[in-house]
């Protein structure tokens, strides 16, 4: 059964290009309706919990064991679809200081305790979510040879391989990438001459390659391999390491912009977002681009997230989160936010529940099953709200947006493996103004 949403169901401000069907939830061969309130099928025989207090008590009790380092594969057997669920009317703030820097546009765990972060103002640091401790990761330097775009505008990416062995992100210029040896950030090299404007996505394939996608619209594929780690160490410890050329460039045809990349590694498949409100599908085995799909939405299509396991890709608008089929690309859903205008602007799968990062500082939990926004018991959405951060009150503020209040933009946001700890981190929305937040939810 299938209900088909119109373009007049749309808002003002983004109206789709044409129909799309709404298909509930993938069950194997189609997408189908399913009744809101209906039980989960698979929560009695996973969790065994007769009551939600029951449930409350003992993922408490995995994540004190968790702090204490204990019992990993029962803390792992509870974060199921329940907890998913549990977790956003369970989690505590914890704002973190983080001085004078510049939005955060880029943040993921190293490990169950570390971030790593990048920002505007192009800083790279470890916080350390127990102790709040920041340690800043130097940035790797470029050739003279490399030029730096016009108006440089900080890190926007960060990208840690599957065996958490390299970290890739950007390096002094912006259209340049940064690869670091990992627990260490030991420098590995620098990649050049693959991007002539900012890098907005890095994405890992494997271990050993990974592509960047930048606002010049091409994609770059690059390697790690360990011998380049050896051939390095002797150069490390003076302060030296070499410089890279990318393996391939491809220019993405339609794009204008690559604004946003996603790896399926069921099908082998690389989808780029781009800002002229298109889907990109490219084999990555031959690195060759196979067909566009138009999206319906078409302002500001920024953020990119799938899920394997129910063969989806969501993409984040100004209003709108667009689900689509990952075999075809093709909408089959979309949903409204509750803050129209303000901008998604990340997003983050777990379990089945889609996270929503927004431009006016809520992070909100959709069902994808349930196709609903999570609620509390008084009938409210079950977000969760960043704090004031810090904001820069120089002249441009004081001349231009002095008097107004300004939420903090949720740019970036990535839960830990245990999906008990959600990091959220991002600044002021507007362009001109100056300022940072981030906050530990757990």
């Amino acid at each position: 059964m299938t209900e088909t949403i119109c373009s007049s169901a749309s808002t003002e401000d983004e109206k789709p290009h044409s129909c799309i069907k709404q298909h509930l939830i993938w069950n194997g061969a189609t997408y189908t309706n399913v009744t809101c309130g209906a039980p989960y099928s698979n929560i009695e025989q996973a969790l065994s919990y007769n009551s939600a207090a029951d449930g409350r008590r003992n993922i408490f009790r995995c994540i004190e064991d968790q702090l204490t380092g204990q019992s990993w594969s029962r803390l792992r057997a509870v974060v199921s679809d329940y907890v998913a669920h549990q977790m956003p009317s369970l989690m505590q703030q914890t704002e973190i200081s983080l001085g004078s820097m510049n939005k955060v546009f880029a943040a993921r765990w190293v490990d169950s305790r570390n971030v790593v972060c990048a920002t505007k103002c192009n800083q790279l640091f470890v916080v350390d979510t127990k102790t709040h401790r920041k340690t800043y990761i130097p940035v790797l330097k470029c050739s003279p040879f490399n030029k730096d775009p016009d108006s440089p505008c900080g890190i926007h990416c960060i990208a840690v391989n599957p065996s958490r062995t390299f970290l890739a992100t950007g390096a002094e210029h912006t259209n340049a990438v940064a690869v670091y040896r990992l627990p260490t950030f030991d420098p590995v090299y620098v990649g050049e001459s693959g991007h002539s404007d900012w890098i907005f996505d890095i994405v890992w394939l494997d271990d050993e390659f990974f592509i960047s996608g930048a606002r010049d619209s091409k994609l770059a594929l690059w390697r790690v391999k360990d011998e380049m780690v050896r051939l390095v160490a002797p150069l490390a410890s003076v302060g030296k390491y070499p410089i890279y050329r990318p393996l391939s460039i491809k220019k993405c045809v339609k794009a204008e912009k690559v604004r946003a990349l996603s790896y399926n590694e069921h099908t082998q498949e690389l989808v780029v977002l781009s800002l002229s409100a298109y889907l990109h599908l490219f084999d990555a085995q031959t690195f060759k681009q196979k067909f566009s799909r138009k999206l319906p939405f078409c302002l500001e299509n920024v953020c990119l997230t799938n899920h394997e396991d129910y063969e989806l890709y969501a993409v984040g608008s100004k209003s709108h989160v667009t689900f689509l089929d990952s075999r075809t690309l093709k909408p089959i859903n979309y949903i409204v936010s509750p803050y129209k205008g303000c901008g998604i602007r990340s997003l983050a799968f777990r379990s089945n529940v889609l996270t929503v990062g927004t431009g006016t500082g809520a992070v909100l939990f959709y069902d994808i099953r349930q196709h609903k926004f999570l609620e509390c018991h008084c009938g409210k959405f079950s977000g969760l709200v960043a704090g004031t951060g810090y904001l820069h009150e120089d002249e441009i503020y004081r001349d231009l947006f002095a008097g107004n209040t300004y939420h903090n933009a949720i740019y970036t946001h990535s839960y830990d493996s245990s999906g008990t700890k959600l990091f959220a981190a991002g600044g002021p929305l507007p362009a001109g103004l100056s300022g940072n937040y981030a906050g530990l939810f757990q």
